[in-house]
């Protein structure tokens, strides 16, 4: 899969079918996490790796909207030092998401707001935090489940905003076209 395919491609997957995601798969995910870009390549991140089902499900209380880490295949909790490395552990968490897309494993991201509870079912020190956490595993073969066609209704219709909308060309606020060159021109 090309990578402009995976990105415009990719979906949050919430419901997942009861099917492991094999430790090459994982590896390579993981991978793409450790190689994401980093200011002054600190690489502030440290990733663990959750399959343990009771785990899974404890997490899964740890965030207002991170239901659907119970039933996943494996979670990542990615952890940091410090409050400005939020920006590269979003740099990572969205290679992750995106090299697991791209081997058919679906994923969702979510913060997990009661940060103590996660401390102690991760075990983590105090000198850390979690910056984000992901679930992963295959998408289920019947589609959405309830968790998902519940986050669906709320978002029915919000859809992308038009490139247009979001770009200014040289100041802020000044509109113009895309052209078949790439290139704009002002209206």
């Amino acid at each position: 899969m090309d990578a402009y395919a995976c990105i415009i491609g990719k979906r949050e997957i919430r419901t997942f079918a009861d099917r492991p995601v094999g430790i090459d798969v994982l590896g390579k995910i993981l991978d793409a996490g450790r190689r994401s870009g980093s200011s002054r390549n600190r690489q502030p991140w440290h990733f663990v790796v959750v399959k343990e089902r009771e785990r899974l499900v404890a997490l899964s209380r740890c965030g207002r909207f991170a239901q659907h880490i119970a039933g996943a295949a494996a979670a990542v909790v990615i952890l940091t030092n410090e409050a400005r490395d939020a920006f590269d552990a979003g740099r990572c968490a969205q290679n992750m998401m995106l090299a697991a897309w791209s081997f058919g494993v679906g994923s969702c991201p979510a913060t997990l707001h009661r940060a103590e509870q996660a401390r102690q079912i991760l075990a983590m020190p105090a000198a850390v935090q979690v910056a984000i956490a992901l679930s992963f595993g295959y998408p289920h073969p019947r589609g959405r489940g309830p968790l998902e066609r519940t986050v669906m209704r709320v978002l029915t219709g919000r859809g992308r905003r038009p490139l247009e909308s979001i770009v200014s060309w040289e100041q802020f606020g000044t509109a113009g076209k895309f052209t078949d060159k790439g290139a704009h021109h002002r209206d």
